[in-house]
């Protein structure tokens, strides 16, 4: 984009094609989205309008935070954090480097949780017809929220705990349950995985719950220190988002491990635990649930990508 005044207009539709084209010679991700989001965010609009008023000339002031914002994400600063927002689950929620950006290989674990409660009786409708009455979810490891937000919205029945080590993390996910109005119905506590949940009223006690979900730490320490660009992580992940979200241990699965270890016990017989997990360590992760007594019905979700992504079981009666 030139510095002095263009002619024509540097428009809405001249931007986003300006801006798409950069992205992609830089191999960002999605680069059409990420220009989408950037253009949206300094107009002030909805990505719809993007396109419904395309011809819309940009002000000189909207043109120099647009070069400002692409300069720093063709530096490797995600896009989410440079607008403040990610969307998952089809609801926008804050993030900032305190949390993990919302992938949408995540809504793995959101879409098999509604799908089995809509299938499974006493899991979904109540006796007052709201979807999940009654039933009780544990998130561990929210960040965000997002899991945790985007079950409770979904289910205007459920009670959700929602635990993090991390401080920082909770004070988003609070308000992002603040955002989406379902505050009243996910409780955040601080701690390391399970251990929250053993004072909590609601989850306290083994077999309280209908599901277990987390999204924990589960990169290992090969991929992480991998400069391959097909098994390493990327860079601009390592330098923005938080390492104690993302490294798993020397295996991925320091955190896995206890959780399907553990976790079981807090469910009641038929409740499902779903785990995310490191696709190259797919086969670990589901040796380490075939080992639980208490676990049946084992098998490895794919992920909107087709990879390996979340492994979920059931709780036997």
């Amino acid at each position: 984009m030139p510095t002095r005044e263009a002619s024509p207009a540097w428009t809405t539709r001249k931007l986003l094609a300006w801006m798409k084209e950069a992205f992609a010679k830089a191999a960002i991700d999605s680069p059409q989205l990420c220009a989408e989001m950037l253009v949206a965010h300094v107009l002030g609009c909805e990505r719809l309008k993007l396109y419904t008023d395309p011809d819309r000339p940009a002000s000189p002031l909207e043109r120099q935070t647009l070069r400002d914002l692409t300069a720093r994400a063709l530096k490797d600063e995600p896009v989410q954090y440079l607008i403040g927002e990610g969307w998952f689950f089809s609801l926008p929620f804050l993030v900032d480097k305190r949390v993990l950006i919302p992938r949408p290989a995540t809504g793995t674990i959101v879409e098999h949780v509604l799908q089995h409660a809509r299938a499974t009786p006493g899991f979904g409708a109540g006796p007052d017809g709201r979807f999940g009455d009654g039933v009780v979810i544990a998130d561990i490891c929210t960040g965000s929220g997002c899991v945790a937000v985007a079950l409770a919205k979904n289910m205007p029945g459920a009670h959700v705990v929602a635990t993090d080590l991390s401080a920082d993390a909770l004070e988003v996910a609070a308000r992002n349950a603040e955002r989406h109005k379902v505050a009243d119905r996910v409780d955040l506590l601080r701690g390391d995985l399970l251990g929250p949940l053993d004072s909590h009223p609601v989850a306290k006690g083994k077999g309280s719950l209908h599901y277990l979900v987390s999204n924990p730490p589960y990169i290992p320490d090969d991929e992480w220190e991998s400069r391959d660009p097909e098994t390493g992580v990327q860079a601009n992940v390592k330098a923005f988002e938080p390492a104690l979200a993302l490294r798993g241990g020397a295996d991925g699965l320091d955190a896995v491990r206890p959780l399907l270890t553990d976790g079981p016990a807090y469910l009641r017989p038929g409740g499902l635990i779903l785990i995310e997990i490191a696709a190259s360590r797919a086969a670990e992760a589901k040796a380490i649930a075939e080992a639980n007594p208490q676990l049946e019905a084992i098998r490895v979700l794919k992920d909107y990508e087709g990879l390996p992504r979340t492994v979920v079981a059931r709780r036997k009666a």
